[in-house]
């Protein structure tokens, strides 16, 4: 399985508990969602890039298939595979080819997902780490929920070492 796609569903997990994760602040409202998705980028052979909603699910092997599936789908396209007003996305972005300590972005009315950016991942002597950035607007959830969201986030991907 790919990394990125493990990291993706991941995410999944860790927001698919948290109410607030399902929640969207937008034109003064927050839009109430069924369904939550995990969003990504598809680089192109060009270089250009598109976005990729993959539908959460709890079962690893099929998120995996979905993943497949439309990233492949957005890479032969050349176009965006978005889910639309069905769920709400977590947005997503690798940045694997920077060494990251922060990624930050200014949220206006046309992006108010929550965010979760990574880097190249560190050796060190003892333990490798992969630092992230994690960004969610204040109407949608408070840092508790962050936290939580962060926390189960950690322990998801220490699951998956079993």
């Amino acid at each position: 399985m790919k990394t990125n796609m493990l990291m993706c569903w991941c995410i999944g997990k860790a927001a698919s508990p948290i109410e607030e994760f399902y929640t969207l602040p937008a034109g003064g409202h927050l839009w109430l969602y069924d369904r939550l998705a995990v969003n990504t980028v598809v680089k192109i052979a060009n270089g250009s890039a598109h976005l990729c909603d993959i539908p959460y699910s709890e079962d690893i092997h099929q998120f995996n298939e979905n993943y497949l599936r439309l990233t492949r789908q957005v890479h032969d396209t050349n176009e965006d595979h978005l889910l639309g007003d069905e769920y709400m996305a977590v947005d997503t972005s690798t940045l694997a080819e920077c060494e990251i300590d922060g990624v930050a972005s200014v949220y206006s009315e046309l992006f108010t997902n929550p965010f979760l950016a990574w880097g190249k991942y560190r050796r060190g002597l003892f333990k490798t780490t992969l630092p992230i950035s994690f960004q969610f607007h204040h109407a949608q959830m408070d840092g508790f929920e962050a936290a939580r969201f962060l926390n189960g986030l950690q322990e998801t991907i220490n699951g998956l070492k079993t």
